[in-house]
């Protein structure tokens, strides 16, 4: 028989962080329900998840400047700071809970403590720094970070950074210790190792084609496996649509309402990585800078020391670039293929105003080898072309659609979108993304599962506890919540 019809209760689509945590969080809440994980490619993790494709900060907003922005009167707005440090706080109780089941093993394989610091240069930008600084030091969420503008401090935190600067220009720089690497490809896996342990069903090579409502309100998902070349057809009461810069595709051919005025834009990115381990073992840091006058959020540069496959690395970046592709394996018809008849004009509209936004792309992709290096430059003033190579990184899909702020505005950030039935769910648009997946996650679950949230409650409390309480305002819970979770994934200060 070439068709393959199968019943299941969830299906997860794409085997990347967001489906590995929503599929964990499921099993616990509910371990009697059957889950069927789709991959199109042959391994967990391989997409945005991957340890290559990502920052890998573990986004609390410790060092990066876009999500404190300075008001008209001169003050800071930290409110964002405060969402996205609370956000990253469930995530680390969530894996807290997994290792301390034993669910996963040796956190310091995808997690290590790292300082997190932003850095600035100009007698402008020291003063917004010092602001910042003063605003989110006497928040409870950011204690422990220090400023500082005496080079000769900053030759101790930023060797690298600060040898060779020849500039008189004033520099300033704030640093936190409690900061994070996260290898992101190997949480996911680790976490997808857990599920196949816990007979949820996971096929690699399967390329998710078509979706649709069946008569009996299910949702009949059409799948092509690679390997056999078979078609095979799933039905289940609950779809996740998890495939990175593949999901917009699928959500359209939900045909769902909400589905429609949405559209998406590309963005790729490129990342400098040392490969001379000297020069890698000189500077110990994420050090976050300030994104160029007229650069997008996302373009934020950044000298990141890494810990990919238990290795020190040291990666600058990220140069952003332009490729129709909705994924790193995607094809280059993804743009014009997700342009419908109900989105046409929001992409028009994005497109006539993020003008400057694509000249900046085109110019980013026109750079050389010596332009990025110049680049670098401003951040290691000694930087040696030879030291240096180019590894592209994921792609990126930046959510499109009609707001407040006019039609066809480009959102920065993640986005549920779901059917008003909670029958199907997909996740959208890019960074803080994996360091929020377990909020995000949640989300999901509030908004697809209502009517089982209250019997629920409890074990999710257990696996998070700070879940529907703010951490900002009960600081004794946030220590205690912090300090326990250091310890369960090894980053006490030894």
């Amino acid at each position: 028989m070439s068709n393959v019809q199968k019943k299941t209760d969830v299906i997860l689509i794409g085997a990347g962080v967001m489906s590995a945590t929503l599929g964990s969080l499921l099993k616990e809440l509910a371990p009697e329900w059957e889950i069927t994980v789709f991959e199109k490619l042959a391994n967990a993790g391989e997409e945005s998840s991957n340890e290559w494709n990502n920052a890998g900060t573990g986004h609390a907003a410790l060092c990066e400047l876009n999500y404190t922005s300075e008001k008209p009167d001169g003050s800071i707005d930290i409110s964002k700071a405060i969402k996205v440090n609370e956000q990253f706080q469930l995530s680390r109780q969530f894996w807290s809970f997994l290792v301390n089941s034993h669910m996963i093993r040796n956190p310091q394989d995808f997690i290590m403590p790292i300082p997190h610091m932003s850095l600035v240069q100009g007698e402008e930008n020291v003063t917004y720094l010092k602001k910042r600084f003063d605003a989110l030091s006497n928040n409870p969420l950011f204690q422990g970070m220090e400023f500082s503008d005496d080079p000769e401090k900053l030759k101790e935190w930023i060797p690298l950074i600060i040898e060779g600067r020849t500039s008189n220009e004033s520099i300033a720089a704030t640093k936190t210790d409690s900061g994070t690497d996260v290898n992101f490809g190997a949480l996911t896996r680790m976490l997808f190792d857990h599920l196949e342990g816990q007979n949820v069903d996971i096929n690699y090579r399967h390329s998710v084609k078509d979706m649709k409502r069946t008569s009996d309100g299910l949702w009949e998902v059409k799948v092509h496996d690679i390997a056999s070349g078979r078609i095979e057809y799933h039905t289940a009461k609950f779809v996740f649509i998890g495939g990175g810069g593949g999901s917009l595709h699928l959500l359209q051919k939900t045909g769902i309402p909400e589905s429609k005025h949405i559209g998406g834009f590309p963005v790729s990115g490129l990342f400098l990585v040392c490969n001379n381990s000297e020069v890698a073992e000189q500077h110990h840091g994420k050090v976050y800078g300030k994104a160029k006058v007229g650069a997008p959020p996302m373009s934020v540069p950044h000298l990141d020391t890494r810990y990919i496959d238990n290795k020190k690395s040291l990666l600058f970046g990220p140069f952003a670039g332009f490729s129709p592709k909705f994924l790193k394996n995607g094809s280059n018809f993804d743009l014009i293929n997700s342009v419908k008849l109900d989105n046409i004009f929001t992409m028009l509209a994005a497109g006539m105003k993020e003008m400057a936004l694509t000249k900046y792309l085109i110019q980013q992709v026109l750079l050389s080898h010596e332009k990025r290096m110049e680049e670098l430059r401003e951040f290691i003033p000694n930087a040696k072309s030879e030291d240096w190579d180019i590894v592209v990184a994921g792609q990126r899909v930046q959510v499109i659609k009609d707001t407040d702020a006019g039609k066809g505005t480009l959102q920065f950030g993640t986005e549920v979108v779901s059917a008003t039935d909670g029958s199907v769910a997909a996740l959208l648009g890019a960074s803080p993304g994996a360091s929020t997946a377990v909020h995000v996650m949640l989300e999901v679950l509030e908004k697809c599962f209502p009517q089982h949230m209250k019997e629920w409650e409890p074990k999710i409390k257990e696996m998070i506890p700070s879940y529907g309480v703010s951490l900002v305002e009960n600081p004794e819970l946030f220590q205690e919540i912090h300090t326990s979770t250091a310890q369960a994934l090894g980053l006490s200060e030894k």
